[in-house]
């Protein structure tokens, strides 16, 4: 946790799902000049006379150090060769700001947590809320979603009032509210357990799912909303990402993300992309 600006944020959470090492990479460079005996690594030096089979691709991916690689990097800067090594990164709770900033770099995979089909929930305390509890029984209900950067309960009530007046906005404007927020299958629930706010949640909790109901209401969040991704970089532009995203002129949350990517990024990867001091 950190305070910027007089306010307090959470930092992500970062988790290296996957890699797919150097040795491709060094594959990639020493097809370029067909100099495979050159190399230090015994199974590079094979790929000179023979396809490899199971066990040398193994081996390949296996390789920790390419003096040819740290040589094109940081010599002629040579980087295209690079782009022959993946990483892919498990990322929690950084922000909507974020996910928008991270969108700017175009050489990459990404998959984020969807508001089409995650919005469930929230729109289920709003409903529910309706039946007594107001904008008090939404409002306990969503902080306890844990879905703000910002973790200042105070100000994180000033989010989830904006919201809830947002949805009573709506409520109050759409000819039939309910057809677009809740499931058929669970619209007897609004009068079963009418003036029983908690008792309506949970059971519009545990019915089935209004379908893609995010698409009604993605207005009502904000960029301060948490979002989980997984992203897959190639080794050139994860070099690119963290030169300009560790860098002070960098939003800082997007700032903290990239330090976060970095420190679970082995060193031989960091060897290759981050200028030693």
């Amino acid at each position: 946790m950190e305070e910027v600006y007089g306010i307090k944020y959470s930092k992500p959470e970062v988790v290296l799902l996957q890699d797919t090492g150097i040795g491709v990479a060094e594959s990639a460079a020493r097809t370029c000049y067909d100099s495979f005996t050159n190399s230090e690594n015994d199974v590079i030096k094979q790929i000179e006379f023979e396809m490899p089979d199971n066990t040398m691709c193994d081996d390949i991916n296996a390789i920790e150090d390419s003096a040819l690689l740290d040589d094109l990097a940081w010599t002629y800067f040579h980087h295209s060769i690079l782009e022959h090594a993946n990483l892919s990164f498990l990322i929690r709770g950084t922000s909507r700001g974020v996910l928008q900033e991270h969108a700017r770099h175009r050489l990459q995979a990404i998959s984020v947590r969807s508001t089409r089909y995650t919005m469930s929930s929230l729109i289920n305390a709003y409903v529910a809320s309706k039946q007594g509890g107001a904008k008090e029984f939404f409002t306990k209900i969503v902080l306890g979603f844990d879905m703000f950067v910002t973790a200042s309960e105070a100000y994180n009530r000033i989010e989830i009032g904006g919201m809830y007046d947002k949805l009573e906005y709506q409520f109050n404007t759409v000819e039939d509210f309910y057809a677009i927020s809740v499931a058929k299958s669970s619209l007897g629930f609004l009068e079963e357990f009418k003036e029983n706010s908690q008792a309506l949640y949970e059971a519009l909790q545990a019915g089935k799912k209004k379908r893609n109901v995010g698409d009604a209401f993605k207005h009502i969040i904000s960029d301060n909303v948490k979002v989980d991704m997984v992203v897959t970089f190639n080794l050139r532009s994860l070099k690119n990402y963290f030169t300009l995203r560790d860098s002070g002129a960098a939003f800082f949350q997007i700032r903290w993300l990239a330090q976060a990517m970095m420190e679970v990024t082995p060193q031989k990867y960091l060897d290759l992309i981050i200028k030693k001091k």
